[in-house]
């Protein structure tokens, strides 16, 4: 196993984690099937979005992956009238990651983070590691505190 660069920062900041490996499935890279890949609960398997708005630019939600971002809550919670999830066109060159493998940690600028307020209900979580197969097993609040990371209610 190769380490990703988000494994790397972890370790630098201190931050313990498990690294999970699954098979990809390039005709099916969603949440659900990395989580039943993983044998994990949809609820405790987390997905990266990035959405932008007029005030405040590129900001990121973490939200579990049976779950869609409800764009209004996330605008408030970003204090923005309205945000929109970015083209998946344009998140290597905002992230640095690609769709089935876009981590919070590590990204090419530190944008703000919100994580969905479910996640302390939990003692783990997983998140991408920032390449598609691996899955970063990691405590919430830890990743919270890491990411300087607002927890919100972002999901319907």
């Amino acid at each position: 196993m190769v380490k990703t660069n988000a494994m790397r920062l972890l370790e630098q900041g201190g931050i313990s984690y498990k690294p999970l490996m699954y098979e990809v499935d390039e005709n099916d890279l969603s949440g659900e099937h990395v989580a039943s890949q993983i044998g994990m609960p949809f609820e405790q398997v987390f997905k990266t979005l990035v959405a932008r708005g007029e005030k405040h630019g590129i900001m990121v939600f973490c939200i579990p992956v049976n779950q869609e971002l409800n764009l209004k809550k996330a605008a408030i919670a970003v204090g923005e009238k309205k945000i929109e999830l970015i083209h998946v066109k344009e998140l290597l060159g905002l992230t640095g990651y690609i769709r089935g493998g876009c981590s919070p940690v590590g990204m090419k600028k530190k944008y703000p983070t919100y994580l969905d307020e479910t996640c302390i209900l939990f003692d783990t979580i997983t998140v991408s590691a920032g390449v598609r197969g691996c899955q970063l097993v990691i405590e919430p609040d830890e990743l919270v505190t890491y990411l300087n990371a607002v927890l919100y209610d972002l999901t319907d």
